[in-house]
């Protein structure tokens, strides 16, 4: 399997699609950490969305998902940008017992709610939030499109473990060409049939051609995707700053140095006295960045 995020169309409709697999970059994510079985699961499912969902609004930044609960499962984030670039976390709340394998999505967050941001490089940050009230990650993203009052957009999501792959279906306000008033409740319809094992197996040609062999579908080029994180020296130094002189030499004059950790990639930082004293030398601290 390829890790990549394939666009298609429904000829002569005003309905749009794409599929994403992945396996090597949800492998790296999952290398990092040691979360139980039915974290990864839903952990490559989060992958799978963040890539439809930035290759849907063609945002030129960072679009990320962020599911907080209130139960064994605190967080969930993935993260992906216009590169193909994709990161996820998750963590566990303390002192949780270990979640079974067949926990069901609530059952481990046990309510909560989901905040879906994007960041452009130009512009201003966008934040909407839906509540977890929906029996499954993809049902929940979907109530987040009709909440925000965008457009109509299904999602089917599926990971084992080893592999993650998702549909994404959406119908775009343009009627002029659309000569099949009928394609959008149809092409749901036949998307509901798909299997899990059909996200996570099937090459994009042999799935369409399974759920849509009898529609004109228009399959456009392949777009790679990789594990990447956007984590450095530098970001890891201006979110030092911004936690002020005072507090900084507090924490050399106890450790005698600042080592910390990417929680995404679990790159290691370290800076000692010098390292520091050059950051407070530069001036006042930047805002807040996070990594």
């Amino acid at each position: 399997m390829t890790d990549q995020i394939q666009r298609f169309l429904f000829d002569n409709t005003n309905v749009r699609g794409e599929l994403v697999t992945l396996e090597r970059a949800y492998a790296e994510v999952l290398d990092r950490h040691d979360y139980p079985p039915v974290v990864n699961r839903l952990l490559g499912e989060l992958l799978a969305a963040v890539a439809l969902l930035t290759d849907t609004v063609k945002l030129d930044g960072t679009l990320s998902i962020e599911v907080r609960g209130k139960g064994a499962l605190a967080l969930l984030m993935a993260e992906s940008n216009p590169g193909g670039e994709l990161r996820a976390i998750a963590r566990l709340a303390e002192d949780a017992p270990m979640p079974a394998d067949d926990a069901g999505f609530l059952e481990l967050l046990g309510g909560g709610q989901i905040m879906i941001t994007l960041d452009p490089r130009e512009g201003h940050r966008y934040q909407g939030i839906v509540a977890l009230d929906h029996d499954t990650l993809a049902g929940c993203l979907a109530a987040y499109f009709v909440q925000s009052e965008q457009l109509p957009t299904r999602l089917w999501l599926a990971a084992d473990g080893v592999r993650a792959g998702g549909l994404l279906l959406q119908r775009m306000p343009d009627e002029s060409q659309n000569q099949d008033l009928d394609a959008w409740d149809r092409s749901v319809v036949l998307a509901d049939t798909v299997k899990d094992e059909e996200l996570l197996t099937l090459a994009p040609e042999a799935l369409l051609h399974r759920l849509y062999h009898e529609e004109t579908v228009r399959l456009f080029d392949p777009k790679p995707l990789r594990f990447g994180c956007t984590c450095s020296r530098e970001r890891i130094a201006s979110a030092l700053l911004t936690l002020g002189q005072e507090e900084l030499r507090q924490v050399l004059a106890e450790h005698g140095s600042i080592d910390t950790q990417c929680h995404f990639c679990h790159t290691r930082y370290h800076f000692d006295e010098a390292d520091v004293e050059a950051l407070l030398s530069e001036g006042d601290a930047p805002p807040p960045v996070l990594h």
